[in-house]
C-alpha cells in the first residue's frame, strides 16, 4: 500500500518565505521535479547539477516505479515544493524546512552551477556517470483531480 503524501504547502511555503533569501519556489505538481528544474534553467539560461543520491524518494515509489517503467523525477509531486535559494541561506532555509512536519526529509539535492553556454538539467547518477535530464515531453501519468 502506498500512501498519499498530497498536502498543503501554505504553512511550509510561509516558513520558507521567512528563512532567507528565496530566489524560486514551485510545487513540481505538472511534470515532476524534471519538468520544474528544466524551466528554471531555460528561464534563467542556466546550468543545474543535481546528484540523484540526495533526492529524497521513498522506496516505496521507487519500486511501484520500477515497476512500472517510471522515473519518479517525472512524476507529478503534490505536496512538495522545489526551492531555489542563496547559496549562503542554504544552510538556514533547509532547517527551517526540516523543522516544519511537511519538510522532515528535505534535503539540498543540487546547485546552479553556471549561467550562459551549456544550460540545462545534469544529474549526477548513483553510479558515478552525468546524464541530462531533459523536459518531460508529456505527462507519463493521468491527471486525477
Amino acid at each position: 500500500t502506498i500512501e498519499s503524501d498530497c498536502a498543503a504547502l501554505n504553512n511550509i511555503t510561509h516558513t520558507i518565505l521567512k528563512s532567507g533569501r528565496i530566489r524560486f519556489m514551485r510545487d513540481p505538481t505538472r511534470g515532476g521535479l524534471a519538468a520544474v528544474l528544466n524551466e528554471i534553467a531555460e528561464d534563467g539560461n542556466l546550468k543545474i547539477m543535481i546528484d540523484e543520491e540526495r533526492i529524497p524518494i521513498r522506496d516505496d515509489v521507487k519500486g511501484i516505479c520500477d515497476m512500472l517503467g517510471l522515473d519518479p523525477l517525472y512524476i507529478a509531486n503534490e505536496g512538495k515544493v522545489v526551492v531555489v535559494v542563496a547559496r549562503d541561506d542554504a544552510d538556514r532555509v533547509l532547517k527551517a524546512m526540516q523543522d516544519n512536519p511537511l519538510g522532515q526529509k528535505a534535503s539540498v539535492i543540487g546547485e546552479v552551477t553556471g549561467k550562459g553556454e551549456k544550460n540545462g538539467v545534469y544529474l549526477k547518477t548513483s553510479y558515478g556517470g552525468t546524464r541530462i535530464l531533459d523536459i518531460p515531453v508529456d505527462d507519463p501519468l493521468p491527471r486525477i483531480c
